[in-house]
C-alpha cells in the first residue's frame, strides 16, 4: 500500500529467528506508524547435543536469549545464579524461575561487573557456536575460574525471495541487526533499495563491511529497548521521505 504523495510504506526487515522477530514488530507496531513487515531469520537456532555438566558450576553466564532457551529445554539447572549481559537474557531467565543479573551493556560491562562483585566459581559461559568477547578466558585471567560450552550452533539461512526483492526494490528498507553474526550474513546480500541501518553496536558495524547503505546509527546501549528506538527514529524519517 502507497504512503503519502504515492511513495511506498518503508519495510521492516526483520532477520532474527522467528519468535523473537514476531516480538520485535508487535513492539515497533505500537506507536502508530505506517511501515509493512518482512520475517526472514538469517540463521536458526540447533542444539548442539548434551549439555556441559554444571554440577560444580557457581553460576551460569549468557550472552543472548537463545542460550537460556537452548538450556531451558535441554534440562539444565535453574537453581544457580544467572548472569547476563542485557536485560532481555535476564529477562527470559527470570521468567523460568531463574535469579539473574544483567549487566544492561555488552560483554565487557558483564566481565567488568563479574570481576568487582568476585561471584562463587567456578563459572560456566553457555553460548552458540558463533560468539565473541572471549568471555571464559578473560575471567579466568583476572582470576575468576570460568569454562565456556557450546550448546547451540546458528547455520546459516538464505533471505527469502520476499526479503530479497524487498531489497532490491523503490522502497526503504529498515534493518536492524542485533549481531556481528547476523551483519555477516547480510553483508553478502546484494541491495539497491534506500537501506536505513540500525546497529546494535559498533562491532556489528565493522562485520557489516562494505553493504551498501543510505544510513546507518548505532543503538545508544546494546540491548532491545534502545535497538527499538533507533528503528523507530528510522521509519519515522523513512515514512516522511527524510532519507
Amino acid at each position: 500500500m502507497p504512503g503519502p504523495l504515492n511513495r511506498p510504506l518503508p519495510i521492516l526487515l526483520l532477520t532474527r529467528p522467528e519468535a523473537a522477530s514476531a516480538r520485535f514488530a508487535e513492539q515497533c507496531g505500537d506507536f502508530g506508524l505506517r511501515f509493512d513487515t518482512v520475517i526472514s531469520p538469517l540463521f536458526r537456532i540447533e542444539a548442539t547435543g548434551s549439555l556441559p555438566d554444571a554440577s560444580a558450576a557457581g553460576g551460569l553466564i549468557f550472552t543472548s536469549a537463545n542460550g537460556v532457551a537452548v538450556w531451558l529445554a535441554q534440562g539444565g539447572r535453574r537453581d544457580l545464579p544467572v548472569y547476563t549481559v542485557g536485560d532481555t537474557t535476564a529477562r527470559a531467565a527470570e521468567a523460568a524461575g531463574m535469579r539473574a543479573h544483567s549487566a544492561g551493556g555488552a560483554a565487557d560491562d558483564l566481565i567488568n561487573w563479574l570481576i568487582a562483585h568476585s561471584p562463587a566459581v567456578p563459572l560456566l559461559h553457555l553460548h552458540g557456536r558463533h560468539t565473541r568477547g572471549d568471555v571464559a578466558a578473560r575471567l579466568t585471567m583476572a582470576g575468576l575460574t570460568c569454562e565456556s560450552g557450546v550448546i547451540y550452533d546458528q547455520p546459516a539461512k538464505p533471505l527469502s525471495a520476499e526479503a530479497r526483492a524487498a531489497l532490491m526494490g523503490p522502497a526503504p528498507v529498515i534493518v536492524p541487526v542485533f549481531s556481528p553474526r547476523t551483519a555477516e550474513l547480510l553483508a553478502q546480500e546484494r541491495a539497491q533499495a534506500p537501506l536505513l541501518v540500525a546497529a546494535m553496536s559498533e562491532a556489528v558495524v565493522n562485520a557489516l563491511g562494505s553493504l551498501h547503505k543510505q544510513d546507518l546509527k548505532v543503538a545508544a546501549r546494546p540491548e532491545s529497548v534502545a535497538m527499538r528506538e533507533v528503528v523507530l527514529d528510522l521509519l519515522k524519517r523513512a515514512e516522511a521521505g527524510d532519507f
